[in-house]
């Protein structure tokens, strides 16, 4: 595997995501968002990845939650039209700021058929952005039990559901030791839901 040489384009993503992600902290915990935005992208140049799939990963929910469309153009000028591409192929929804989000359900659903038909750079971050959020669920489970699913917008079983749905299709997609991690560690989320007292 062939070295990766940052340039000081990936210094300017790692300095906008802080800026566009200040104030904003993890579900039920107080650590700073940007922490995400670090993990996905090391797990991003864990795994081969090249500078541009390294920024989208800093700035995969940029666009998401901090702006849209605007926010995406913006990304464009800064980063390109291929970190550009990355960042909404790894968003669910776009809305403007103050604007709501679509349905949950609708824009899950769609998400997953998008899996079906992206890239392997769009795989690569999607991959590396759910096994942190797994991990991170993983890891809370230990310490707050069935507790952490009041987290989310939606049930366990659902948010589980999606966890499933995710794995399934990013392991038949992108084959190799990342996916199989969020493959294991998805299956033990679902061991731990399916334990004793789990009504």
């Amino acid at each position: 595997m062939s070295t990766v040489a940052l340039s000081g384009r990936f210094d300017c993503a790692l300095v906008y995501a802080t800026h566009v992600h200040a104030g904003q902290v993890r579900k039920g915990a107080e650590i700073p968002y940007v922490a995400h935005t670090l993990a996905v992208a090391a797990l991003v140049l864990e795994h081969g990845g090249r500078e541009d799939e390294a920024i989208a990963a800093l700035l995969h929910d940029a666009a998401e939650d901090q702006g849209g469309e605007e926010r995406l153009a913006d990304i464009r000028g800064r980063f390109g039209e291929r970190v550009e591409m990355i960042v909404r192929a790894c968003s669910d929804d776009l809305p403007a700021l103050g604007e709501q989000k679509r349905g949950w359900r609708e824009r899950k659903e769609a998400y997953l058929a998008h899996l079906e038909v992206v890239d392997e750079s769009v795989l690569l971050v999607s991959a590396a952005d759910k096994l942190h959020n797994a991990r991170a669920i993983l890891l809370d489970y230990g310490t707050v039990g069935e507790e952490i699913w009041d987290r989310f917008k939606v049930s366990r079983d659902e948010t589980l559901w999606y966890y499933r749905r995710v794995s399934e299709i990013l392991t038949k997609r992108l084959p190799g030791p990342l996916t199989r991690e969020l493959a294991d560690t998805v299956a033990r989320l679902d061991e731990l839901a399916a334990g004793p007292g789990v009504q």
